[in-house]
């Protein structure tokens, strides 16, 4: 049954004050405007958390798709946030979600997530439990434990879920799947991830000192969920990515954009193990090369998976920090291999295939076969691929949970939440290299990480043969702030 997205009189109230554009002219019911109108049952009031950075292009897009108005905006940097409040001076602006939240809930319908990852979870997990539908941007969040209660709370609250990893809806995942489900290069058993991120800070240690808090920013709501530290410059709008309190690094920049198409022609479940070696600035003075609360410069991850249905196990490779598998010796010399910083390879038992970030530009090996072998088209596309992403969403919340296009969309949370928790667990892996081993005296004296294969529980969530990497499984949020 369609779920109604009008139910309360201050709703109707809100639809009828809204503007449609900027410009302003009004949303008023299908017979007053004529045919072909679509009515305000038919539309979704979208919140926006998180207004400025990917934010503007995410609550952008959710306009553009024809059926969303933007009747919120939230963001703690009044600074970052300043495009999308004149696109659309008519939203209600707040800064912190939870008071937007308690106090416009009867006038939304859903609420798209775009801040840094540390606040992804709560901010959706409150959203979720007030019955709205929610997008979110990648990674889902920034812990394990995280990704798996947004999972199960999507079917709690019986929202329509959807993660921010575009390329999943693209034409060029689906190609992929097509070779593949037709047989043309066989079982998988090897696939090559690879990014040329971190484009930002990495394997650096802390600023010694802090520095003024710019105006427009709350900062101490900024951090949320994060220990209290101080501000110092250059930690934001874009470098929270490579600290740990805020973000997931490399992998949690683009895994969720090229591991994906890895899940959706496999069907991956948990990795089995996980293991990695780092590249980061361990030098001469042991004490200060430390710096563990930041990401490694490089990194290479091994994930090992179950085969399904009688194939055979997979081991998947991510690299990062620019570092690439070796050329397939089906690519010519001056072939492009990927899109040439990011890409990911499929290695099979009859033939190799590969794509670049999102998917695009699939092909097979040697490349003179993209065009040469024809295959039925056995999945079916996405209007608009990739930019229909948040178009396809929207259409869903409108026709609610447990609808045909909900259940199709690319990236609802049964989609990104294993994919987000594999993705999560390549970190979990590098933070466990991390860990410090003392002696007798109470001296550092080893990385037990570095040289260990995790052995991963999947469905209970825990490394069954090094109990100090549980630790990051699940974080402890600040005083203050809950799931």
């Amino acid at each position: 049954m369609k779920k109604k997205t009008v139910g309360s009189d201050s709703r109707r109230n809100f639809i009828r004050n809204s503007a449609l554009t900027a410009a302003g002219f009004m949303i008023v019911p299908r017979h007053v405007l004529g045919r072909g109108f679509i009515a305000p049952s038919d539309r979704l009031v979208v919140a926006g958390i998180g207004a400025g950075g990917k934010g503007t292009s995410d609550i952008k897009n959710f306009f553009d798709s024809g059926k969303a108005d933007i009747g919120f905006l939230c963001d703690v940097d009044e600074r970052q946030c300043v495009e999308t409040r004149k696109r659309f001076p008519k939203a209600k602006f707040y800064k912190d979600f939870r008071e937007m939240l308690s106090k416009e809930h009867k006038s939304i319908d859903a609420v798209s997530v775009s801040t840094p990852d540390h606040t992804h979870a709560v901010a959706a997990m409150a959203a979720m439990s007030l019955n709205k539908h929610v997008y979110v941007q990648k990674p889902l969040t920034h812990d394990i434990y995280e990704a798996r209660m947004l999972t199960e709370a999507a079917h709690k609250y019986k929202v329509v879920t959807q993660m921010g990893n575009q390329g999943s809806s693209g034409d060029g995942v689906r190609q992929l799947q097509d070779w593949y489900n037709a047989g043309v290069i066989g079982d998988v058993h090897t696939i090559y991830c690879y990014t040329d991120r971190p484009i930002w800070p990495q394997g650096v240690g802390r600023p010694s000192t802090s520095s003024p808090i710019p105006a427009g920013l709350d900062f101490d709501l900024w951090l949320g969920t994060a220990p209290k530290r101080d501000y110092f410059d250059g930690i934001l709008p874009f470098n929270w990515r490579g600290w740990w309190d805020y973000g997931t690094g490399a992998l949690g920049d683009m895994a969720c954009h090229i591991m994906s198409p890895a899940f959706a022609v496999l069907g991956l479940g948990y990795p089995t193990s996980a293991e990695c070696s780092v590249a980061t600035k361990y030098i001469q003075n042991w004490d200060s090369g430390y710096f563990p609360e930041s990401g490694p410069i490089a990194s290479h991850i091994t994930l090992n998976f179950k085969g399904q249905n009688g194939k055979p196990d997979i081991e998947l490779h991510w690299m990062d920090g620019g570092i690439q598998p070796s050329r397939p010796a089906e690519l010519g010399a001056n072939e492009e291999m990927g899109d040439g910083g990011n890409g990911i390879l499929f290695y099979g038992t009859k033939g190799k295939m590969m794509a670049g970030t999102y998917a695009v530009n699939p092909q097979l090996l040697p490349t003179s076969r993209t065009k040469e072998v024809k295959v039925p088209q056995t999945i079916a596309r996405v209007k608009n691929g990739e930019d229909g992403h948040y178009a396809a969403w929207v259409e869903a919340a409108i026709a609610g949970y447990g609808s045909d296009k909900a259940k199709n969309l690319s990236s609802h949370f049964d989609i990104a939440g294993p994919l987000t928790e594999s993705v999560l667990m390549g970190n979990l892996a590098i933070r466990s290299f991390d860990i410090r081993k003392k002696n007798a005296k109470g001296d550092d004296f080893d990385y037990p990480g570095r040289h260990i294969k995790l052995l991963w529980d999947g469905p209970n969530m825990k490394i069954t043969n090094f109990d100090e990497a549980n630790q990051f499984v699940k974080r402890q949020y600040r005083e203050g702030w809950s799931l």
